[in-house]
Parts: C-alpha cells; sequence; structure tokens
C-alpha cells in the first residue's frame, strides 16, 4: 500500500530507505511532533519502495526524485536509533565528508567537504563549511560539535551555497535542524549506559497554552569517563563533561497565516582537555612512546578546560498572500572556551599552549518566498556582525633555558571585526512538465578588520592566564581593514525523460572573503621592493591574504527501478578552485640567534587545485514481508569518489611544489553499506542493522607526513533496539567501532628532515609529533519513554 507523506526539508540527493538502515532519511520540518515523527520513520520501507515521498526542497511540494539539488539528511528517529552521540557521527555515510573535533577539543569542528574545509579554528579565516543551526549561521567553529539531542534533523548540503538561505559557504553546509513543539502535552526521557561511564541523560517537555502558544523545555546532562588517563595530571583523557538546555516558546495564529518561534539555547562543557599521543620519544628527556595512544603525560592544566556557549534566535513566518510569504530570522549568539594546549603531550613545558578564544555574533536575515504554477522562488537579504577574539601564550620554556631567558614565552593576541551584507535568490521556472530552468545570484559585501598583537615575554604565563610575564620585546602591533565584494552565480537545468526519472546539470560558484592571519607577525616581513627599507604597505601584504573561490560543475542522475524497489542518486561534479587559503604555522626566530623562539603564522594564496569526483546514493528493498512476518530489509550503500590535486602551489622561497602537496582531510574514497532490517514482535518492533564504513588514506596536512598520515581503516558498528506499543517506551543496545581500530584524526607537527637521514625539531626541543584518535570500540544502552 502506497502512503503520501509529506516532508519539508532542503533540497535532497540522498534517497531513503528503511527507518533503522543507518544511512540518510527525511522527516517533517513543520508541526509534525513526535507522533507524526516517529510514523514518518516508520513508514520510510513503504515510501522507498514507492518513491512518492514528497517534499518541499525547493519551496514547494514536490517528489524526492524530482529534486535536483545535492543534499543529504538525517532524521532526529534515526539518529536516535543508529545511537548517534554528536554531529560529527553523519559523515560516515554521506560522501566526500570529514567530520571530526579539531585538535585538542572536545567541542570546535573541523569540517570538510568535497575538499574545501578548514582545519585550524582561529579567527580571521571564514570557515569553508558553513554550520547552521536552526537556520542560524554560526560564525565560528568553536563549540559547534553539536551533541545529538532534541533533533529533528541534520542536513549536509555538499558544494557552493549561497543563493538559497543564509551565509555564503564556498564547500557546503551542515544544518542542524531542532525539533517543532507538539499540538499536545508532552514528556519524553531518554537514558543512556555504556562503556567507559558513559550515562547520559536526556529530557524533553512542552504544552500548549491556550489555542495560540506552546512552550517546551528540554535538557541533557552528558558524561563519560577518559579513554585514557593523563598519567601527569592524575586526570581522565578524552572524558566528557557536558550539561545543555534549549527552551523553545511558540505562536500561530488560528488562521495559521503568522508563525513566530523564540528558542534560547545554552551548553556548558567542562570535560578535561583532550591531550594528544606523542609518536616519538622526547628529544631532550627521551620520555618514552605510550603504549595506550589515548593515554598521555601531558603537563599543561592551566586554564582549565572551560567551553560556554549559547544564544536567542526568533524566527517569523508570515504568509501574505496564496503566493507570497515572508520570513525573518534574528539571533544572536555567544561563546567562550578556554583551553590548554600541550603541543608536546609531555610534562616538560616545551610548546605548551594556554588559550583563550572569545566570540559573538549578530545576524537578520529577510526572505521573501514566491510559489505559484510555475514560478517558484526565494529573494532574501543576510546580515552578519561578529568579533572573534583569541589570546595564546607559547610557552618555551626548555628553549628559553637554552637562550638565557627563563619562562620564554611567544605570546599573541588576535581580534577580528567582521561585518557582512548580502542579497540573494534562486528562482525556478518550469518550461514544460518535463523541463525546469532555474537560475540564482548572491552578492556579498565582507569587511574584516583586525588586530594582531605578537610580543616575546619572560617569566612563564601571561597575566590573563593567572601569570606574572613580563614584556620584553613587541614584534607586532598591527592594525587592518579590509573590504571583498563579489557576485556568484548559480544555474540549474533538470529534464524529466520518464516519471521515475530526473536529469540534471548545475553551474555555481563560491567566494569565501580574505583576511589577516592573527598570529602572523610583522618583524619577518620581506622587503618586496628592495629599497632597504619594509613599508606599512608591505607588512599589509604580507599579514593579508586574498580571497579564494570555487567553480562547480555537476550533473546528476536519480531514478526507481524495479516497481520503485531500488532507488538511487549518482552524481559527478568538477570543481576550479583558485587562490586557495593555505594557513599554517612554523617556529621563527626573533633574533637571529639561529634558535626559534616563537610561533608564527603563515598564510597565502598559493594555490590553485583541480578537483573532480563521483557520488552515490542507494537503496534496495531486498525483502518485504519476509517470511509472512511482515518484515521489511533493506541494504543502503553510500560512495564518494574524489580527486584532489594542486596545480599550483608557490612556497615561501617562490617555488612551484604542487606535486609533493596533497589535499587534507579528503579521502580520495569514502564508502558506507547497512543492511537494515524491521521486524515486527507482538505489538511493537524490532529494528536491526549493522554497518560498515570505509575511508581510504588521509592527509592531516597539505605536506604528507608518514607519521600523522592515516592510512585507509574501516569502522563496523551495529544496532538492536526494541520499541513497544506505539512506540511509548524503548530499550537499544549500539555498538560502535566493534572491531576497535586505531585510527588517527588530526594531529600537531614541528618536526622536520635534518638531512642526515633523521629528525630536527622545527619548535621547541623535544620534537613536537602529536597524534589524536578516533572513539574506541563503545557498547552502551538506551532507555526512551515518553508520555
Amino acid at each position: 500500500m502506497s502512503r503520501r507523506i509529506r516532508y519539508r526539508t532542503l533540497p535532497v540527493v540522498g534517497l531513503t530507505f528503511a527507518a533503522l538502515s543507518g544511512a540518510p532519511a527525511f522527516a517533517q520540518e513543520r508541526g509534525g511532533g513526535t507522533e507524526q515523527a516517529a510514523q514518518a520513520a516508520n513508514d520510510t520501507a513503504d515510501e522507498a519502495s514507492t518513491g512518492d515521498i514528497i517534499v518541499t526542497a525547493r519551496r514547494r511540494d514536490e517528489r524526492l526524485l524530482d529534486t535536483p539539488v545535492a543534499i543529504t539528511a538525517f532524521t532526529g528517529a534515526q539518529l536516535e536509533k543508529q545511537g548517534a552521540i554528536d554531529i560529527t557521527e553523519v559523515a560516515q555515510s554521506t560522501p566526500n565528508v570529514t567530520l571530526e573535533p579539531s585538535r585538542g577539543t572536545n567541542s570546535t569542528l573541523t569540517a570538510f567537504i568535497r575538499g574545501v574545509g578548514q582545519q585550524d579554528p582561529v579567527p580571521g579565516f571564514e570557515a569553508g563549511i558553513g554550520v547552521y543551526l536552526d537556520d542560524v549561521y554560526l560564525n565560528r567553529p568553536q563549540a559547534a560539535v553539536l551533541d545529538i539531542y532534541d533533533v529533528e534533523r541534520i542536513e549536509v548540503l555538499r558544494g557552493p551555497q549561497g543563493t538559497l538561505y543564509g551565509r555564503n559557504t564556498i564547500g557546503g553546509a551542515i544544518k542542524y535542524v531542532t525539533k517543532r513543539l507538539p499540538d499536545h502535552v508532552e514528556v519524553k526521557l531518554r537514558a543512556t549506559y555504556g562503556s567507559y561511564d558513559q550515562a547520559d541523560g536526556v529530557i524533553s517537555a512542552s504544552t500548549p497554552i491556550g489555542d495560540l502558544f506552546k512552550v517546551g523545555i528540554a535538557g541533557a546532562r552528558l558524561s563519560r569517563g577518559g579513554f585514557g588517563d593523563n598519567l601527569n595530571l592524575g586526570i581522565d583523557n578524552y572524558n566528557k563533561d557536558i550539561w545543555a538546555g534549549r527552551g523553545t516558546i511558540e505562536f500561530e495564529s488560528p488562521d495559521q497565516g503568522l508563525f513566530v518561534r523564540l528558542t534560547g539555547d545554552y551548553t556548558h562543557d567542562k570535560s578535561n582537555a583532550r591531550n594528544g599521543h606523542a609518536l616519538f620519544p622526547g628529544m631532550i628527556s627521551g620520555d618514552p612512546v605510550l603504549d595506550n595512544v589515548y593515554d598521555t603525560t601531558a603537563g599543561l592544566n592551566n586554564p582549565r578546560e572551560d567551553v560556554k556557549a549559547g544564544g536567542l534566535s526568533m524566527t517569523a513566518e508570515a504568509h501574505l498572500t496564496d503566493t507570497l510569504t515572508l520570513k525573518s530570522i534574528s539571533a544572536w549568539r555567544k561563546d567562550t572556551s578556554y583551553t590548554p594546549i600541550d603541543f608536546d603531550s609531555r610534562p616538560v613545558v616545551d610548546v605548551d599552549v594556554p588559550a583563550v578564544y572569545r566570540n559573538e555574533q549578530t545576524s537578520q536575515e529577510f526572505q521573501l518566498l514566491y510559489d505559484s504554477d510555475r514560478l517558484h522562488g526565494i529573494f532574501g537579504y543576510y546580515y552578519l556582525g561578529a568579533t572573534a577574539q583569541t589570546s595564546f601564550d607559547v610557552l618555551l620554556g626548555l628553549t628559553g633555558d637554552l637562550i638565557g631567558l627563563p619562562g620564554l614565552n611567544g605570546y599573541t593576541s588576535g581580534d577580528v571585526r567582521t561585518e557582512t551584507s548580502s542579497f540573494y535568490g534562486d528562482f525556478t521556472y518550469d518550461l514544460t512538465d518535463q523541463l525546469s530552468l532555474s537560475l540564482g545570484g548572491r552578492y556579498t559585501w565582507d569587511e574584516r578588520k583586525s588586530h594582531i598583537l605578537k610580543q616575546n615575554k619572560v617569566g612563564g604565563t601571561s597575566p590573563e592566564f593567572g601569570g606574572t610575564a613580563m614584556v620584553i620585546q613587541t614584534l607586532t602591533d598591527f592594525r587592518g581593514r579590509a573590504m571583498f565584494r563579489r557576485f556568484t552565480p548559480r544555474a540549474s537545468v533538470s529534464f524529466k525523460p520518464a516519471p521515475d526519472h530526473l536529469l540534471y546539470a548545475s553551474y555555481s560558484e563560491g567566494f569565501k572573503g580574505g583576511g589577516f592571519d592573527p598570529r602572523g607577525d610583522a618583524s619577518k616581513t620581506p622587503d618586496f621592493n628592495g629599497d632597504g627599507a619594509v613599508s606599512p604597505s608591505e607588512v599589509y601584504d604580507f599579514l593579508s591574504f586574498a580571497p579564494e573561490s570555487v567553480d562547480t560543475y555537476e550533473i546528476g542522475w536519480k531514478a526507481a527501478l524495479f516497481g520503485r524497489r531500488v532507488t538511487f542518486a549518482v552524481d559527478g561534479f568538477w570543481s576550479n578552485y583558485k587562490d586557495v587559503q593555505i594557513p599554517g604555522s612554523v617556529g621563527a626566530d626573533s633574533d637571529g640567534d639561529g634558535v626559534n623562539d616563537t610561533f608564527v603564522g603563515v598564510t597565502s594564496n598559493a594555490g590553485k587545485a583541480t578537483i573532480k569526483g563521483l557520488e552515490f546514493e542507494g537503496n534496495a528493498v531486498l525483502a518485504e514481508d519476509f517470511a509472512g512476518l511482515g518484515s521489511t530489509i533493506n541494504l543502503a550503500a553510500t560512495a564518494g569518489y574524489i580527486d584532489a590535486k594542486y596545480d599550483r602551489f608557490i612556497d615561501a622561497f617562490g617555488d612551484d611544489v604542487a606535486d609533493q602537496r596533497a589535499f587534507q582531510n579528503t579521502p580520495k574514497w569514502t564508502l558506507s553499506g547497512t543492511l537494515g532490517a524491521h521486524i515486527p514482535v507482538g505489538d511493537g518492533a524490532v529494528d536491526a542493522s549493522t554497518s560498515v564504513s570505509y575511508r581510504s588514506l588521509t592527509h592531516q596536512f597539505e605536506v604528507p607526513i608518514p607519521w600523522l598520515d592515516q592510512p585507509g581503516y574501516a569502522l563496523w558498528d551495529a544496532n538492536l533496539r526494541y520499541s513497544f506499543a506505539d512506540d511509548r517506551y524503548s530499550i537499544g543496545l549500539h555498538a560502535k567501532n566493534i572491531l576497535n581500530k586505531r585510527y588517527i584524526t588530526s594531529g600537531y607537527n614541528y618536526l622536520a628532515p635534518d638531512g642526515a637521514g633523521g629528525y630536527t625539531s622545527t619548535l621547541g626541543l623535544e620534537g613536537v609529533a602529536t597524534a589524536f584518535y578516533g572513539n574506541p570500540r563503545q557498547v552502551f544502552v538506551t532507555l526512551g519513554a515518553k508520555f
């Protein structure tokens, strides 16, 4: 039997399948409530076999198979049944996507899509991948590893974005969408207990107030012991200690012509600093390599790791006429992250970095949506005002002792102010019932103001971190301002040769503004014009970097075959990546004595690259009413292939070293396969799934580093869940990384070949080669109830 379910989501390329298959699915955006969302998830198997899933991908109702734009979506019910812990897990079954916690932290996000992204979270750089929380763009990656609770869906958009909504992003976007409040009183509870003393509790409650208002609250306590220990400080390493909450008020007029939603959220992460694994013995101390990759002997614990993040938002939607809708999205957000980063991960004070990140932003967006028989589209305005400030010491105790400067400290402070405005639009006209044309464009103004302060100090930690260090030399006190303007178009054409087949082709441009490296050192500015003096304009040019851009061409084919029991989407893309921003950092000698006594950021537009790739997402309904039990068995698969190569890469000496460079966090192959079953048992049902995901060789930096680069590896997960009648109660058993694979996700490196078959340290004396690892095997039980 075919059912028609109406979903509200953004453009979807991913194909759906049974709710527990472990791959993307789709859910309602408005007015759904828990019962409707659960029903939608359970009905997915029926809809996959008929192909009649309805989406509002381009702000109108249309079948999934008719939607020619790339996005993969995961429903909250789907993620809950998978036992998904945080937003990074969706990358395992999304082609050509990397999501992971940044080095030395649990809560800062590193995101790459189709070879484009940002690894270092310092201010001054726009993110290559936009992260949205309920349509609010998060300007900085701090506190962006969002834990999964009270979520309706997570969406991953691949390729340049900007003509449909929000901030322009050059590589893609990730949207975290929380649940709308139901029309009835509801209370939900979820508890988790598992390996490493994982103990999570989530509670949400909501109620209507009269006929016009609804209120809801949700809270989460997320905790886990460490995967390893800090053997020096006697504390857990890789642990979790988070409190989070969200409150919502919704208003809807009796005629449903006006909808307003107010939301406030707050997260406090008190987890210990996540310290890495030293890959070589200490060059001075001789400290050995530890047996357990999750253990550490890091000595820095000042300041204590402490992350506070929160914000307020208001969304208002008014239906002006039968064809016009006006939407407003207003938001304010603020976060502060104190973190001790011990680069060498050893007890000695050698490249120890006390740091703090402070971010605040205000944004406003207006959208005017039009929907008629043949013309459909959106016109919008977006504004963002943001401040991002970071301060950090680079404590070089061993180096200071060597050169007679006890407690040597290379201090850096970067303050970046961003103000951006843009107009955007995207319209689709149906030329015939089979042929459609879409045109869109965006004009963006980005203004960047920066203040960079670099100083050498002695006496240890700066007063900002509780110390008494004194300034002995100011290397940089620079103020800069830059404005960047760009028009970025988009065009696509789609053709339906048959009802269950769609062919499409598109062209889009992405743009990311330039700025100033907040770690840059003006004292290292070359005399570009050779006049014997370094001018202010030369300092400006040395510390600044220009915008980068991507031109992407894409073709795709989506189809349903064999009575719609097999559905798939395949696309190919080609991108011309120009003026690629290459951020990096090196040790530097500030006084010419031959010893690197400070830390310098070096960013340039050194690169030009070509990125080509293929993406596949598909589903096969293997059995319906299997063995007469009403069971459904599904097989889902995803595959991503990417060939990303630098055509030009100019190094610090002016040489083109493109043949010696690689794309970071961009494996050539990303694969996943999931077998899922839904089996009615008594008044309830058993849902079971097992999945395997694979990622090929992954480089951590543009320069291949054998001891940090992660060879190809596979992860195996499994889930088993029983839901009682009406899904009121549930119990689940989940296993992650069953084979306990050890794999590197990121790292630090300040080693270089010494020309004699060994290595020399380029910053500090112990030698920094430190790796961070993905989670080990975890097994946990979840209990759920709703009333």
